[in-house]
């Protein structure tokens, strides 16, 4: 298994910390005046989302994780799993709602997403990007109250809610980021 030292740190980095893997998703370089450099890093558990600060000297180094990320194609949610399929194996893998967590607000069915695995196990998916869904619920907006970033709320079509600009209607289409479940823009219905 590979192993990194502090000058190959960056954000994205996958690292195995106390026999689980982590992500790096936040990184600080600190030269005092004395002594040795510091890396300050924020590591993500991939397994419980857990969010941890560690500090390593330089030279010091970690293993890295044994992660493999499949595109595969979300089929359908039951009571009690999120089912995917590798589109070229036909294998179907299952997550639970909490291996999913945020994700779950944006899938729908058939679409592709990364399924995250270590050691061969599912352990978490990531949806794409950015994801167009339409727009089931929201209050018409108020006349002459479109200056400036006046947002309401709004549902969308997986029951999702965010907060969306007052020219937004019912039955539009709009383009999500699933990183931060903010609006991004309208899409013409064509």
């Amino acid at each position: 298994m590979a192993s990194y030292g502090t000058s190959d740190f960056r954000k994205g980095l996958k690292v195995l910390l106390d026999n689980e893997p982590y992500l790096i998703i936040d990184l600080d370089f600190m030269k005092p005046g004395k002594g040795q450099a510091v890396y300050r890093i924020k590591v993500k558990n991939l397994i419980n989302g857990r969010v941890l600060d560690k500090s390593y000297r330089s030279g010091d180094s970690v293993e890295g994780a044994d992660i493999e990320e499949r595109t595969m194609q979300f089929l359908y949610k039951d009571a009690a799993h999120f089912h995917f399929m590798d589109g070229e194996s036909f294998e179907q893998v299952e997550l639970t709602s909490d291996q999913v967590g945020d994700a779950a607000k944006w899938l729908i069915d058939e679409m592709m997403c990364e399924v995250v695995c270590w050691n061969g196990t599912p352990i978490t998916c990531d949806p794409p990007n950015h994801v167009v869904l339409k727009v089931t619920y929201t209050e018409p907006g108020a006349k002459g109250n479109s200056t400036g970033n006046v947002q309401k709320p709004a549902t969308v079509s997986t029951g999702a809610e965010l907060m969306v600009p007052t020219f937004i209607n019912q039955d539009d289409m709009v383009r999500i980021d699933t990183r931060t479940g903010e609006y991004v823009e309208r899409v013409s219905k064509s």
